[in-house]
């Protein structure tokens, strides 16, 4: 999920993407799946001081932002 975001940085990557390129296109996934991951991975990133952050979009996806 990080790779993907990375790719992306500074764009919306779909949440329907993510489910995709995580479980595959033919993968049922529950509802709260996806944020489980991301807030995981938030946490891992916040753990390492990283200084990257990952925004939700409302009904849209996620953004990989740098902070200052």
């Amino acid at each position: 999920m990080l790779e993907l975001l990375m790719l992306s940085k500074e764009s919306i990557v779909p949440k329907r993407l993510v489910e995709k390129k995580i479980f595959g296109p033919a993968a049922q996934v529950a509802s709260n799946a996806i944020e489980v991951y991301v807030h995981r991975l938030r946490r891992q990133l916040s753990d390492k001081g990283a200084n990257v952050r990952i925004k939700t979009v409302r009904g849209m996806g996620y953004v990989l932002t740098t902070e200052r």
